[in-house]
């Protein structure tokens, strides 16, 4: 307690233990504390006494509350506000990260297009508080929170009840609200009225900061800064810093105008000319900037004038596509590209682009289901391909006219404007190539080699094979080199670092690594081999006559998506030079969990969205189990207990652990854990015994369910020509019993309370459906139980009832225990809730032993903005890049 004010912690007592001090501001001292109801870590902020001496703790609470409804996702949330023995405090949750100030203060500088996405995150965040009424008034470094590489606001709302409870008496105090080197002007000059366009300022000054390592204006004191910010220009970013793309630079220049008039309209609209490569040259605060330069006044832009010269930009970005960039004077235009109708990305979305750069393809989730998007460089948006549901790890064949893709258990191609899929070959992983001679390189199963068909169809053969030996589980990521003859491809191994990028000669069969540590290889006409590794683009200068790298690697891209687990990262590069890369803050979707009544009535389980995964019910109903996937790292198994506020992390291995189901009695946890194959692992709920090694062994096992009774556990083994169900006795010796294989794709396996019937879904049919069949002898009774389509089922009611997922819909069907007859399925209910995974995947969702309530995965009502990064004529920066090193 040492440094914490006695009567401070007296006046908390039974609430909040304090523990430590973190910090102080010019407002308010923050200490670490203990929520003693919730039992969680919170940072608990005292007013100083100055201020809370003339401020009315019934006004101040009264205000705080207005702004407590708050709710998005870079929004730090009000938990508690109040009074205790003349204290001022509130309450917020405790993030362990760091604040902007921290990372500037380290630093100095930010990446351009990190800069630029945290400030459309925060611009997001202030939008939607402008919508709802409320202004931030203190917008700067220290309060934007660093979390998993995202940002939250604190403090939303703290400032605007200050001023409002204090009743104007703020001077009083001899402190102010905002910080002098973010004020706006209006601020600065203690404006009675401050809207929206404050905090456009605010934060466009933040901007300012992490671009050139100082905000617009500088002083020794701080009415000097004040002076400044009111009569002094800011100087243009490009003065400091050369780099910042000119509509950066323009929209920098905007949001700090003098006056509120000049500056954007709204945070939104700041977020989106900072994405908006055309908003350089029609600005107004790029006009006045190319004014100062040329001692010119220049008159207000037309408001058509945007549109002309948006479609020029636009025109001339086609332009430079087409000629293959060979202008090394006109460098790169960078622009974000908007894909509003996906709702999420799966874990391997490949990002495509067809050869003369003109068109972008993207794997989403639209509507519930895998599909791909295609939108060109020149259109206004996005748009499904017609035929592509369920596409798996897309490629392009070499004129860009016909997409490839797994779907359905089949290698599919189709025409990219859409259309009826045409099966080539069996393919269950795709990820591919196809050369000019219509040869097609591709991934037949997550295991295998490579394997090779001809893009008109007819028998497939395998050409590599994984080197057990050597610890390669597949080869994947395949691309033919433009001698059609050699083709490079990803060795994969885990961890991700012992993967090597090699060639492969196709006549002789000979491979040689050219890359350790690598995935995703693509050879460049500039004569570059990119690859990724560590959520970057890195490229070595490689000769194509001798198959040999000539150079150390050099990082060319410093934010891209990866998926370890597939040795996949979302980029592309077309031969003309246009690259487009997915970021990594867009790929981790973060959901809500929330439980669900067979009506659709439902409510929020966990505060705050999450990178969570495969919830699950403790067999009290009281705790749940999920896993959570970090931004970077591996995955855990954490236990929740939403009424007490607590939580726990079971395991911490290096491994990704995943997958979790209960024991009956509630106090074990089984888990699948990739090492570097699934195994399947025990451990205690609490975390307080050490993991125990299930099962192993040379093919993945994808966990199941746990009889009722306890003593079996089913699991699915992944085999070359599909997937098989197995058990496991929980008791005893665990030796594993083979019950069902058919040479299709079998997932889910559910026993039945009773033990006689086993439900799990197959893609028999050519799409994933619900079937039944008697346990444990599978060939005296089988029922289909879904039809159009059913997956992921659970019994209910002591096995009187199944449900099932069909996309973002919940069914239940009637089940006879004695006879196994099944009802008519009904939709219980629909919404926006995480679709059910494939077979390789736990189940998505859990339900209660009564069938009454179920827990699911809900995408937030306000998510990231799904995009990708576009960069045309992008030939002469790699090439800088590499020989600069930088």
């Amino acid at each position: 307690m040492s440094g914490i004010p006695e009567r401070l912690a007296a006046a908390l007592t039974g609430r909040y233990t304090i523990e430590r001090q973190l910090g102080q501001g010019g407002m308010a001292t923050v200490y670490l504390a203990e929520d003693l109801k919730h039992k969680r870590k919170v940072a608990l902020k005292v007013l100083k006494p100055e201020l809370a001496a003339v401020l009315g703790a019934e006004r101040f609470v009264q205000e705080i509350t207005t702004t407590a409804a708050l709710q998005h996702p870079h929004i730090l949330p009000l938990f508690d506000s109040g009074s205790a023995d003349g204290f001022l405090f509130y309450v917020m949750p405790f993030i362990d990260g760091e604040t902007l100030r921290g990372k500037l203060d380290r630093e100095t500088q930010l990446g351009i297009d990190e800069a630029v996405t945290i400030t459309t995150d925060v611009a997001d965040a202030l939008d939607y508080a402008h919508r709802h009424g409320v202004i931030h008034r203190d917008i700067k470094p220290e309060n934007i929170l660093l979390h998993d590489g995202r940002p939250m606001v604190a403090d939303f709302g703290i400032a605007l009840a200050l001023s409002a409870a204090a009743g104007g008496r703020m001077t009083e105090t001899g402190l102010s609200l905002g910080t002098p080197h973010y004020m706006s002007p209006e601020q600065a000059t203690a404006e009675k009225e401050i809207t929206a366009r404050s905090d456009v300022y605010s934060l466009g000054s933040v901007l300012y900061e992490m671009l050139t390592g100082s905000p617009p204006h500088v002083g020794s004191s701080a009415q000097q800064i004040i002076m400044k910010i009111v009569t002094e220009e800011a100087a243009p970013v490009t003065r400091l810093r050369k780099a910042v793309p000119p509509n950066v630079a323009a929209a920098v220049a905007k949001a700090v105008e003098k006056l509120p008039a000049d500056r954007f309209e709204s945070a939104k609209a700041f977020g989106e000319a900072l994405m908006n490569p055309a908003f350089a040259t029609t600005s107004v605060g790029a006009s006045r900037l190319a004014a100062q330069g040329a001692g010119i006044g220049v008159a207000r832009v037309r408001p058509w004038l945007p549109w002309v010269l948006a479609g020029g930009l636009a025109l001339t970005s086609l332009w430079l596509a087409r000629r293959g960039g060979t202008s090394d004077s006109a460098g790169p235009i960078r622009f974000r590209m908007d894909l509003e109708q996906a709702q999420a990305f799966p874990n391997t979305a490949p990002v495509l682009v067809t050869p003369d750069g003109r068109t972008v393809i993207v794997s989403a989730i639209v509507d519930g289901q895998s599909a791909l998007l295609s939108r060109q460089l020149d259109s206004l948006g996005a748009r499904v391909i017609p035929g592509s549901a369920g596409a798996n790890r897309a490629f392009l064949s070499p004129d860009g006219r016909w997409v490839a893709f797994a779907a359905n258990g089949k290698l599919m191609k189709l025409p990219i404007e859409g259309g009826t899929p045409v099966a080539l070959a069996d393919a269950r992983w795709g990820g591919g190539t196809w050369g000019a001679d219509g040869t097609i390189i591709y991934s037949q199963t997550y295991q295998t080699g490579l394997w090779r068909v001809s893009s008109a169809g007819g028998d497939a053969r395998e050409v590599t094979t994984p080197d057990s030996t050597a610890d390669e589980l597949a080869h994947w990521w395949p691309q033919l080199l433009p001698d059609a003859r050699h083709v490079l491809f990803t060795a994969y191994r885990t961890p991700t670092s012992r993967a090597t990028i090699e060639v492969l000669d196709l006549k002789t069969g000979v491979r040689k690594v050219l890359v350790q540590g690598g995935v995703m290889g693509r050879y460049v006409s500039t004569g570059h081999l990119l690859f990724a590794r560590d959520e970057s683009i890195r490229a070595v200068p490689f000769d194509l006559g001798s198959l040999t790298v000539t150079g150390g690697a050099v990082v060319v891209v410093d934010d891209v998506a990866m998926n370890y687990s597939d040795g996949f990262a979302a980029y592309d590069v077309s031969p003309s030079g246009t690259l487009v890369v997915m970021p990594t803050t867009v790929a981790g979707t973060r959901f809500q969990v929330v439980e669900v009544d067979r009506r659709g009535g439902e409510r929020q389980v966990l505060a705050e969205p999450d990178r969570y995964q495969n919830p699950r019910y403790a067999p009290d109903l009281r705790r749940i189990s999920l896993d959570i996937k970090p931004a970077r790292g591996a995955t855990d198994v954490w236990v929740m207990d939403p009424a007490r506020g607590s939580r726990t992390r079971v395991t911490s291995e290096e491994a990704s652990d995943f997958g979790a189901v209960w024991t009956p009695d509630g106090r074990d946890l089984l888990y699948m854990s990739e090492r570097p194959l699934f195994e399947l692992y025990r451990r205690s709920a609490d975390g307080s015994r050490a993991a125990e090694q299930l099962l192993g062994g040379t093919h993945d096992r994808i966990i199941g369910s746990v009889s009722a009774d306890g003593r079996l556990l089913t699991f699915v083994l992944s085999v070359s020509n599909g997937s098989d169900l197995w058990t496991v006795p929980l008791r005893g010796t665990p030796s594993p019993q083979a019950y069902l294989a058919n040479g299709f794709q079998l997932g889910h396996p559910a026993l039945s309370p009773d033990g006689r019937w086993m439900a799990y879904d197959s893609d028999e049919s050519g799409r994933l459906e619900t079937y039944i069949q008697s346990f444990p002898d599978p060939t005296l009774t089988r029922r289909q139980v879904s039809s159009g389509g059913g997956s992921e089922p659970l019994w209910t009611r002591g096995g009187r009832e199944l449900v099932f997922r069909r996309g973002e819909s919940v069914m239940a069907v009637s089940v006879d225990p004695a006879t196994g007859a099944v009802g008519v399925p009904t939709t219980l209910f629909t919404g926006r809730y995480d679709v059910g995974p494939e077979w390789s995947a736990p189940r998505s969702y859990d339900v209660t032993p009564d069938g009454q309530r179920f827990l699911l995965l809900k995408w937030p009502e306000v998510d990231v903005r799904r995009h990708v990064v576009v960069s045309t004529d992008w030939w002469p920066e790699l090439r800088v890049r590499v020989r600069g090193g930088d």
